[in-house]
């Protein structure tokens, strides 16, 4: 049996001092996450992450650099997650758009914020990704190519 890591995409997303997150009911109850979701057949990174981030938080996002990518396994769940997370800009935002299923809300909040709510985050990668955006990292979105 060969294993595999399931894909995932994720937005930090910076406005004004605060990150857009979104609160989303899992099984291990109401937990916050970047706007993040799975790579689908056929899609490429990019596309993905700009859908993630529109079915959870009805904000349209350009990806404009790789934040960086990252592997965890949850115990939890016994799953390995790699995760490729993207900055970019927010190019608009769909008030009334339905979020995706289990998505309770979209919220911003500040650095403070995200690391007083640590108990509550689905992955210990949310506060790393918001830390690594702080440090300023960021790598260009030519290192990502989709081949068809």
């Amino acid at each position: 049996m060969i294993w595999k890591p399931n894909v995932t995409v994720a937005a930090v997303i910076e406005r004004d001092g605060k990150f857009l997150l979104v609160e989303e009911e899992t099984a291990q109850g109401v937990r916050f996450n970047q706007p993040a979701g799975h790579l689908e057949a056929d899609e490429s990174i990019l596309i993905a992450v700009a859908r993630e981030v529109l079915e959870e938080s009805a904000y349209h996002f350009v990806p404009q650099h790789l934040l960086g990518i990252y592997r965890w396994h949850s115990t939890e769940s016994d799953t390995t997650y790699l995760r490729f997370a993207f900055t970019g800009a927010i190019t608009g935002h769909e008030a009334d758009r339905p979020l995706d299923t289990g998505i309770l809300q979209a919220v911003w909040l500040t650095p403070d914020e995200i690391r007083a709510t640590q108990a509550r985050h689905r992955s210990p990668l949310i506060l790393r990704c918001v830390e690594d955006y702080l440090e300023n990292k960021r790598y260009p979105l030519d290192l990502l190519v989709h081949y068809d």
